[in-house]
């Protein structure tokens, strides 16, 4: 198990060497100290002041032990990295954060028990008529060693939060908020966030937005798509897919079934840097979808639907084109008008091809050219003005789109 480097401690003193009866001292009366202060700990930090048995009792004495022979050892071969119980203490920090308690509280009772620990044995160590050096040596030690401990402690405490599903969570909402805020957004800062919410960076993405859920009670589920980062909290809900053109993106059945029947919009692939471009398509998308423009059920592909999304990029200029491109229409009737938008549509997009309109409007061909007498009597020669008739398919083709669709 690795257990980072502590970091701002002295590097281990190299003073004078330990008379080598002085290790042997503090192990017999090691036991002894290990009573001490685990009672100090119990007195002193009320989140280890529980019942004196049980299995509480017997992981607090072994910490305890564990750290005092680690000291010890250090004086006995300096050495000893003590690598095996900085790993233990490295799982004590992992149980404290899974039982809900707080760093705080264990590293106050690695204090406390440091300083009750070296009381006991700097007596100790005088007693023996060591030199002052000597002693003061022993206390940079006893330092040292609280510190090796406290950080394995502080090491696992931290990755087991890391773990939970709450801090990992928040982790990648963050996430999720720097991909699609507006304006650049730095790769560097993508890969910091990333690594901290264990969420490997993808060469592209796609953004989903979804609909309101069809039974409330789905409402707040996250979404089972594997590697997605979901906010079901922000309106409307999104999911950023990575390698949405992958075999697990977003194309295959599992990510239908994920959706559990919710209508969405799935913006264009992109750049992970460039999300927010595919979430503002496809919020675009979900919104025509709500109005009927596009299909109100199912999942909406906007890359399928550009021109649509183009054409309601802005709603009030798409209006006065529509108003002044179809203003003739405005002269005749509404059963009328209706009649002669559908066919002049379909004679610009057939390339003024009499029959091909007959056939895509199952009408008689004598009956398109009626229609477009009117028509030439309404419009006149711009009809066969090339700049005029790419304006009057982009306004009937939005006029089209405004009938509802299922």
């Amino acid at each position: 198990m690795a257990v980072p480097t502590p970091h701002g401690v002295p590097d281990r003193p190299t003073a004078p060497q330990f008379p080598p009866e002085l290790a042997k001292v503090l192990r017999a009366d090691l036991a002894a100290v290990a009573d001490e202060v685990e009672e100090e700990v119990r007195r002193q930090v009320p989140e280890y002041a529980r019942p004196a048995d049980g299995t509480y009792r017997q992981n607090l004495r072994s910490g305890v032990v564990q750290a005092l022979t680690l000291f010890v050892d250090h004086i006995a071969d300096p050495r000893d990295d003590g690598g095996a119980i900085a790993a233990t203490y490295y799982e004590l920090g992992r149980g404290e954060a899974l039982e809900g308690r707080s760093l705080d509280a264990l590293q106050a009772a690695l204090r406390v028990g440091g300083m009750r620990a070296w009381r006991r044995m700097g007596q100790t160590a005088e007693e023996l008529g060591l030199d002052s050096t000597v002693v003061a040596v022993l206390g940079e030690l006893a330092f040292r060693t609280v510190h090796e401990v406290a950080q394995a402690a502080a090491s696992g405490y931290a990755e087991a939060q890391l773990r939970s599903s709450d801090e990992l969570e928040r982790r990648r909402k963050r996430l999720l908020e720097l991909l699609l805020e507006d304006g650049p957004v730095a790769p560097a800062a993508v890969q910091d966030l990333a690594h901290g919410a264990r969420w490997p960076v993808p060469r592209t993405v796609a953004v989903v937005a979804l609909a309101a859920a069809p039974d409330r009670r789905e409402e707040d589920r996250p979404l089972a798509a594997a590697g997605a980062l979901v906010d079901m909290g922000s309106r409307p809900p999104r999911m950023l897919v990575p390698d949405p053109d992958g075999s697990g993106g977003i194309g295959g059945r599992a990510f239908t079934l994920a959706l559990r029947g919710r209508p969405a919009a799935i913006g264009p692939t992109v750049a992970v840097t460039e999300a927010a471009q595919s979430l503002r398509l496809a919020t675009r998308a979900l919104g025509l979808m709500g109005r009927g423009v596009l299909p109100r059920q199912g999942v909406v592909r906007c890359d399928e639907h550009l021109s649509t999304l183009l054409l309601h990029g802005d709603e009030p200029l798409l209006e006065r084109l529509r108003a002044r491109a179809l203003a003739p229409l405005d002269t005749v009737s509404a059963g009328q008008r209706d009649r002669l938008a559908e066919t002049l549509l379909a004679w610009l997009l057939s390339g003024s091809n009499v029959p091909d309109v007959a056939v895509r409007l199952h009408i008689h061909p004598q009956t398109v050219r009626y229609r477009l007498r009117q028509l030439e009597k309404l419009f006149g020669d711009a009809l066969h003005d090339p700049a005029t008739r790419l304006d009057l398919i982009l306004a009937l083709r939005a006029e089209s789109l405004h009938t509802p669709q299922n």
